[in-house]
């Protein structure tokens, strides 16, 4: 079946990147590839079927960074990568985690409509009473002449992060805090850090937060519960393909990423189950490929808190493995029926092997290059900070259920899993096998991590 593609006019109006970001510009060059040899065995091994079946199978439940279930998932993982032949890696790390509440109550005297809290990752427990007040954006020029002294600050989300909102209503005085959306849906985010100046916070809809701006003076209860903070562990899982001939090795390595950790609460069937389960289907794929070049199947624990995973893994690259690594082919949230057309994101914006790869493959499969622009908020972020070519394989725009309870296996379309599959596992063959006349690799220009680059929409 003929795959759906990206028209050149709707890839120039893409209006959402990762995780809904603002619009970037997205590039459909013309397109150079090699006319020659172009094996389709890889292409036709790849099973859409076994795929969608591994994404069941991890999106059983949550896989929350640190926890049981995320360890559990990481132990399919490597039984799976067994199961194809290799060995494999786990990397074990530690990092500072956060469990969310398990219990949030708002009520504020005179309103009488139902309201549902959220948490922000990193919000801390506390049972506050006081006045309602309206804080606007509550950015320091705003609250510079506000005394929020004992009150509970209403805040709608824009301009600064999560995290500066907490902080500069805090630094007022508030005891709690509310933070509404500015568009339609769910307020899913992150205060970025743990901070012991942080003061009980909860979100709300825009709908909620706008009808609760009448109630501005009246008495407010903010009670949040069982959130927990400390060191936790995680481990990234790495199955290794070596070049099959030492003689011809040419000493490159092209790394393919996932992460396979999920939101509380979300069972992350496309988020990131999906990148995960396509990650496992392209080792199988491409194990007895002869190849010249060093395939790396990499799955990363605790992304979804900070890309802390796949920053410890370029962390224990050594000088030569980083020269090494020509490619990182990153997939997250690939498979969703629900979300838009495959795009393809750079850190920078900037064209680099794995997107001139990846359009020479989508050309021949599809008779169409797959459209690139600019994202970060993933897992080829810390790739980019050290040089290494690479990009992110998403989705454009996002699923509307994106971190929800409703990011399940009956949303996911085979079609698009057996897509992106295809236009990988060639790009990455096309450049791994013996005597390949593709582009070839080059460095790309370090690319330093900020806030935005690793958490994006969720932190503001």
């Amino acid at each position: 079946m003929k795959k759906t593609v990206v028209s050149l006019a709707l890839a120039a109006s893409l209006s959402l990147g990762v995780v809904g970001s603002p619009a970037t510009a997205v590039h459909v060059p013309e397109v150079h590839f090699n006319q020659g040899h172009f094996d389709q065995k890889v292409v036709n091994k790849i099973d859409a079927d076994k795929i969608y079946n591994n994404i069941e199978l991890l999106a059983k439940q949550p896989r929350v960074a640190g926890t049981e279930a995320e360890k559990l998932a990481s132990q399919f993982i490597k039984k799976q990568f067994e199961s194809y032949g290799y060995d494999v890696d786990i990397q074990p790390f530690t990092f500072y985690g956060y469990t969310p509440p398990t219990s949030i109550e708002l009520n504020v005297d005179g309103y009488t409509d139902e309201l549902a809290p959220t948490s922000f990752t990193y919000s801390v427990n506390g049972n506050v009473t006081g006045e309602l007040a309206d804080a606007g954006l509550s950015t320091k020029v705003q609250l510079e002449d506000v005394d929020l002294t004992g009150k509970i600050a209403l805040i709608q989300r824009g301009e600064i992060s999560f995290g500066e909102k907490v902080l500069n209503a805090a630094e007022k005085g508030a005891e709690g805090v509310i933070i509404y959306n500015n568009a339609a849906g769910a307020l899913n985010g992150t205060l970025g850090e743990h901070n012991d100046d942080y003061v009980p916070a909860v979100a709300l809809t825009k709908a909620e937060g706008e009808a609760l701006k009448a109630s501005a003076g009246n008495s407010a209860t903010l009670n949040v519960e069982g959130a927990e903070a400390g060191d936790r562990t995680s481990q990234n899982v790495i199955a290794t393909k070596k070049p099959t001939n030492k003689k011809k090795d040419t000493g490159d390595i092209i790394v393919i990423g996932s992460h396979y950790d999920s939101v509380a609460g979300a069972p992350g069937a496309n988020d990131d189950a999906s990148g995960t389960a396509m990650t496992l289907e392209l080792a199988r794929v491409l194990k007895n490929v002869p190849t010249d070049t060093e395939i790396r199947f990499a799955t990363f624990g605790a992304e979804e808190v900070g890309l802390i995973g796949s920053y410890h893994y370029v962390s224990t690259l050594s000088d030569d493995e980083i020269s090494s690594t020509i490619a990182n082919f990153n997939l997250d949230m690939v498979g969703s029926k629900d979300a838009g057309d495959l795009i393809m994101r750079t850190v920078n914006g900037q064209p680099n092997l794995v997107t001139e790869l990846a359009q020479n493959s989508s050309k021949k499969l599809n008779g169409t290059a797959t459209p690139y622009g600019q994202g970060g908020s993933s897992d080829h972020v810390p790739f980019a900070a050290v040089g290494i070519p690479a990009a992110l394989f998403i989705h454009s725009p996002s699923e509307p259920w994106y971190h929800t309870p409703e990011d399940t296996i009956d949303k996911i379309s085979k079609e698009k899993l057996q897509d992106v599959g295809e236009i990988v596992g060639a790009a990455v063959y096309d450049r791994a096998r013996f005597d390949n006349k593709g582009p070839k690799p080059k460095k790309g220009p370090k690319v330093k991590a900020t806030h935005e680059m690793i958490f994006n929409e969720a932190i503001k």
